[in-house]
């Protein structure tokens, strides 16, 4: 029983590949060739975007922090 269902997962992982790759009605865009300046450019726009995503995070955090220190200070005063 182990067999059959060993083979009926081979053939239904091998089907989609095969038909994935033989049909092509959308064709892909030709691929564009970057130079390193384009290259440095785009890894400078996503460090940018990541360090912009990580300040707004450090805000939260911090803001956070905040708020629990002065619940902690409440509860030590009473």
């Amino acid at each position: 029983m182990t067999r059959t269902k060993a083979t009926d997962q081979a053939l239904s992982r091998s089907s989609p590949a095969t038909s994935a790759t033989t049909t092509s009605a959308t064709q892909r865009k030709p691929w564009k060739k970057k130079t390193p300046v384009d290259v440095v450019l785009a890894q400078i726009d996503r460090l940018r975007d990541d360090v912009t995503a990580k300040e707004e995070e450090l805000k939260h955090a911090k803001r956070q922090l905040q708020k629990l220190e002065e619940a902690k200070k409440v509860l030590e005063a009473t």
